[in-house]
């Protein structure tokens, strides 16, 4: 895939999750923000009111520190693709 083609789809899959009005599991909305915060180069801290969801937060994005953009990317459509497959 190319990188336009794999922007395109990226910002595809965010729309998806964006439009979606139902509430996510927690851990899937763990997942999207790290890999949403990688893909978009994005490095601001987490700036939840809640100390222990900044602490969900950063985990998650120490856990894919060595992930590209591109990836991150690959990744994040790839979840949104598979939430949507398989939801109930």
């Amino acid at each position: 895939m190319t990188s336009k083609a794999l922007d395109i789809e990226f910002d595809k899959a965010v729309e998806r999750i964006n439009a979606h009005t139902q509430p996510f599991p927690a851990d899937m909305l763990l997942r999207l923000y790290a890999y949403y915060k990688k893909a978009t180069n994005n490095y601001e801290r987490p700036s939840s009111r809640k100390p222990i969801i900044n602490a969900f937060k950063t985990n998650a994005l120490f856990q894919i520190k060595d992930v590209s953009e591109d990836e991150a990317k690959r990744i994040y459509i790839d979840l949104v693709n598979n939430y949507f497959l398989y939801r109930k």
